[in-house]
């Protein structure tokens, strides 16, 4: 059911109910194929099916508009004061507990978070499900039912394949408008991004692909939210307690097979001026952003090489603490758009990417992840994604562009960034 968010009182009375589980459950077994939810890292995290509240948030008139990050705020804390919990466990990610998705551009609608009828997390060697009943309603089966496997994952089958909003020449040639406008002191980085659509026989089932991702990408954050689905290396924000964390990946290179090979485009990638200036807009815009809401921003002098399986990327934790009153959506909308995902200044390069881009990004490179009742959660920039409708997929991919930036290199990128989900859409 769809809860306009706007007024309280139209809000659904929860009754919440967290209770533990014994043993390591594997999470993704644990999904049925409608509309999965998940987070996921090196088995650990959440997954959830079924909806007590669902809350969706319109496209904004404003080209720099935050209200969707506000009102969803205000939506969580009048559900929370609403509800009834009973939680057993006490610990990030029990008790009421919301998937979520924002859309990059605020003058886009789709931005939702979903409040699932069943949660089932694990962390640190400890289990718990979590069950939400509307007022009223019947509460929804608990342990052990509620963990038993779902059916088999369904293999995606023959795919057809085609360009998206831009096919790879004319993005190639808008990437190159977009240096000489750079070159020119228009701004100093923007990041462009094109999408594939890729349509299958038969609907797509999205466990497939949560299972492949987290196998092949183990160290990334797998993720699930009304149709969205990747695995992302960027985690925006996570917070317990007061404390906030993020990783800033920015400047990127393939990986090789050949070990050699391999190490040396890693140094390569650590001596380039090009992509340490990327990387440095991308520290100092989250310095900038989290100031007025924490403390402290700490984050080291010189990035260190995060190896993936497909690419290799420059990489930067940084930790700050919130200040009293600042709360998780403040932080998530002061951060987006990153200049890992945006550009650099942000005014300058959102107007590029809608002149230049040729599409509309929904929730691609939003932030996407869940939070609890308490105010603590995850969150991550959608990456390495596919917004599966049906039969249909629709998969994206970013580069960021600078002043030394060419064309057909950074249409290579695109295309190594792509085949993570291309290779999770392949039987």
């Amino acid at each position: 059911m769809t809860t306009a968010p706007h007024d309280p009182a139209d809000l659904p009375a929860l009754t919440v109910r967290t209770v533990p589980l014994a043993g390591a459950p594997d999470l993704i077994a644990r999904l049925g194929p409608a509309a999965p939810m998940a987070w996921l890292r090196r088995g650990e995290g959440l997954v959830g099916w079924g909806e007590a509240a669902r809350l969706e948030f319109p496209a904004e008139s404003a080209p720099e508009g935050t209200g969707r990050f506000a009102g969803a705020a205000r939506a969580l804390d009048a559900l929370r004061a609403r509800a009834r919990v009973l939680d057993e466990v006490g610990a990030p990610g029990t008790g009421p507990v919301a998937f979520g998705g924002f859309t990059f551009d605020p003058r886009s609608g789709g931005s939702v978070l979903v409040v699932p009828r069943v949660v089932v997390g694990y962390r640190g060697g400890r289990a718990w499900v979590t069950t939400a009943a509307r007022g009223g309603e019947e509460q929804p089966a608990e342990a052990p039912d509620a963990i038993a496997e779902g059916p088999p994952p369904a293999p995606v089958g023959p795919l057809d394949w085609q360009a998206g909003s831009l096919s790879a020449g004319e993005w190639g040639a808008a990437v190159g408008r977009a240096v000489e406008r750079i070159r020119g002191a228009e701004l100093d980085k923007v990041v462009m991004a094109r999408d594939v659509i890729a349509r299958a026989r038969a609907p797509i089932d999205v466990r497939t692909l949560l299972g492949r991702l987290a196998r092949s990408y183990p160290d990334c954050y797998t993720f699930s939210v009304a149709g969205m689905v990747g695995a992302t290396p960027e985690l925006l924000l996570r917070r317990e307690g007061d404390e906030v964390e993020s990783l800033v990946l920015a400047g990127t290179r393939p990986r090789a097979a050949d070990p050699g090979e391999d190490a040396r485009l890693g140094r390569e990638l650590q001596e380039s001026a090009k992509d340490r200036e990327e990387h440095r807009y991308a520290i100092d815009s989250l310095r900038a952003t989290l100031a007025p809401l924490c403390a402290s921003v700490e984050a080291p002098e010189r990035p260190r090489l995060l190896r993936l399986a497909n690419v290799q990327h420059l990489a930067s934790p940084a930790r700050a603490r919130l200040l009293p009153g600042a709360s998780t959506l403040d932080a998530v909308a002061a951060l987006h758009p990153t200049a890992a995902v945006g550009g650099s200044p942000t005014g300058a390069a959102m107007r590029m990417i809608r002149e230049l881009e040729g599409m509309d990004r929904s929730r691609y490179a939003g932030p996407v992840g869940w939070i609890d009742g308490d105010g603590n959660g995850e969150w991550g920039i959608a990456l390495r994604c596919a917004l599966v409708e049906g039969a249909r997929a629709r998969l994206f991919a970013g580069c960021g562009i600078v002043a030394g930036s060419e064309p057909a290199a950074e249409v290579a990128e695109s295309e190594s960034k792509l085949q993570v989900m291309r290779a999770a859409l392949t039987d």
